[in-house]
């Protein structure tokens, strides 16, 4: 099977149905399926070729569908950018994938056109600009049925770059119906008719739901950017069912005052993903929307590998804690602790050690970059993910940290999410990162940099006591940060939404040689 195909059926049978909502403009099935055609005959008028991989850099939005469509319908390999990316990172995407062809919104052309006249090898650049309605249009609306293989690239999406250069991960047709499947797997099944809320970009996480509901019959939801009285407003007149969203936007919503006394009659799931909860932002969720909250683990390079939805994950079983654990492994995906130091060993259960995952879903390699898929890979094809874990007795599995965040202090190991999440549970703490300091005792000692609330009137003095007695309490002395510091901005991110704890930590080890200080 393959997503043109699938795409193109479901465009059939559901030709009057509803497919895309942006704002106040609608496209039936038979509409947006056209105008991806006209867009596909558009791209090949202009010289690209089927397998040619097209950037995109673009936000939600009817055009942003025309693309989706169009690149399944010609064939071509979508490598989507990111918004809020560097010129540099948007620069390498392009060229280590050998794009051919990029399509930008009128609002990001300015950003990326220094970029494009950098890269000869660009054929073709698409700007939807006030011209474009009437060059789409313009074009032929016959479908090209171009012949796509199941094992054809489809899209190639990038990891976060947080410790290097953004990787390239391709899914074949083939790998990306599976990963979309398995998300659904857990979900209640999908009714013809029913909507998905796309707050964060379809060429990026959401898009994972995206696909499943084209293919179920479903509308397709799409916000160009977060704000939280406008989604709920969307979630409430629209009778959404089914939505994305990361960790801080949950919180957000939840937090809102006009959230408790919404209509979420139709609410069906809010999946979880893109970064770690914090206890009381799940239980808050629970509170305002229901039983609706399902959460997966897994990354670019593999996903789905767990899931679970919100009768596990609020529940109480004898020797877990699956409030605090990222689920249990999905029936069709091996889930495994591997030795950080021997990744080919297997580990028993409870011992720490790295998560090595292997799933329909997953990455053959990085694209062009071999070096760094057999870091990635073990020789029997499983996924390394950077991720430290352990599976308890009862297969639920604990996200501990990244490997390389790992502080080792006076010969202990300890993993900043730990401490993170029990920092986040204090009332006056937004958002907080623990990160390594040179120590002349230790080596390094974990600091905590918090972001509270600027017009709060706390004393941070007592602050930091309160949050250095309350990790003493929950995790043991050794691990309590040494200090506590505080900021009155978010802390950064990368363009994905991940906490970018290196950035916040290179200013400590300004004039070492390497990030381990002491004797």
């Amino acid at each position: 099977m393959d997503v043109t195909g699938l795409m193109r059926q479901s465009a059939l049978y559901n030709a009057k149905r509803t497919a895309i909502v942006h704002g106040e403009r609608r496209l039936t099935f038979a509409e947006a399926w056209d105008r991806g055609v006209r867009m596909a005959n558009g791209l090949l008028a202009a010289g690209l070729r089927p397998a040619d991989r097209v950037g995109v850099l673009e936000d939600n939005s009817i055009e942003a569908q025309d693309f989706f469509a169009g690149a399944a319908v010609a064939g071509l390999v979508r490598v989507p950018l990111y918004a809020r990316n560097s010129p540099e990172s948007h620069h390498h995407m392009l060229s280590h994938t050998g794009c051919r062809g990029l399509v930008v919104s009128a609002n990001h052309a300015a950003d990326i056109r220094p970029v494009a006249e950098s890269l000869p090898e660009l054929s073709c650049v698409l700007v939807r600009d006030g011209g474009y309605e009437d060059w789409l249009a313009s074009q032929s609306d016959v479908d090209p049925r171009v012949w796509v293989s199941p094992d054809d690239w489809y899209i190639i999406r990038h990891t976060g770059g947080t410790t290097g250069k953004p990787k390239g991960v391709a899914y074949s047709h083939r790998s990306w119906i599976a990963a979309g499947r398995d998300w659904f797997y857990n979900f209640p099944p999908m009714q013809a008719g029913e909507s998905c809320l796309h707050v964060g970009p379809i060429s990026h996480g959401s898009g994972y739901l995206y696909t499943p509901t084209w293919l179920s019959g479903g509308a397709n939801v799409l916000l160009d950017h977060f704000d939280p009285v406008e989604t709920l407003d969307v979630m409430e007149h629209e009778g959404i069912s089914y939505m994305f969203l990361v960790p801080a936007m949950l919180n957000a919503l939840a937090r809102h005052p006009s959230a408790r006394s919404r209509d979420y009659s139709r609410l069906k799931v809010i999946q979880i993903g893109g970064a770690p909860i914090t206890d009381e932002t799940a239980l808050l969720g629970r509170e305002v929307f229901g039983d609706v909250l399902y959460q997966g683990y897994g990354q670019t390079e593999a996903l789905p590998v767990c899931m679970m939805g919100p009768e596990e994950w609020f529940s109480s079983v004898e020797g877990s804690n699956p409030l605090r654990s990222a689920g249990r492994a999905l029936p069709f995906a091996y889930l495994q602790i591997r030795d950080a130091e021997d990744p080919e060993r297997e580990l028993p259960i409870g011992d720490e050690g790295e998560i090595a995952i292997k799933c329909d879903g997953q990455m053959l390699g990085f694209w062009e970059n071999d070096a760094a898929t057999a870091e990635r890979m073990t020789s029997d094809g499983f996924v390394l993910t950077g991720d430290i874990g352990r599976l308890d007795e009862n297969a639920y599995l604990y996200v501990l940290d990244r490997k390389d965040d790992m502080i080792i202090s006076g010969g202990f190991n300890i993993w900043p999410a730990e401490l993170e999440n029990v920092i986040q549970d204090h009332p006056a703490v937004i958002e907080a990162a623990v990160v390594a300091v040179p120590h002349e005792r230790w080596g390094e000692s974990p600091i905590a940099l918090c972001y509270v609330d600027p017009a709060g009137d706390a004393d941070v003095a007592a602050l930091e006591t309160e949050i250095i007695a309350l990790c003493a309490e929950r995790l043991g002395s050794y691990k309590k940060p040494s200090r506590v510091e505080f900021r009155s901005q978010p802390l950064p991110k990368s363009p994905v939404g991940k906490l970018q704890r290196k950035v916040l930590r290179e200013p400590y080890w300004a004039g070492y040689d390497r990030r381990v200080a002491g004797n």
